[in-house]
């Protein structure tokens, strides 16, 4: 049996989420499931480079869980 992520407290806060091919989206948590599949709204890509770090706008998003290396907190 597959047991949930305990992401309850997290739900309507901000977060950082690092994906494995080297993303990163910020926002808000909407929603998950057991499988780690995130609901992010309000959400924004933010792509590094060399001398600055730029933010795209990506409004409502879902990440599978399967993409996910770590969530953070952000204040």
């Amino acid at each position: 049996m597959v047991s949930t992520p305990e992401l309850k407290k997290f739900v309507d806060k901000n977060l950082k989420v690092t994906l494995n091919s080297s993303r990163v989206v910020r926002g808000r948590l909407a929603g998950y499931d057991l499988f780690l599949n995130l609901n992010l709204s309000d959400a924004v890509e933010l792509i590094t480079n060399k001398q600055s770090t730029d933010e795209v706008k990506v409004g409502s998003c879902i990440i599978r869980g399967n993409s996910v290396i770590s969530i953070e907190p952000v204040e």
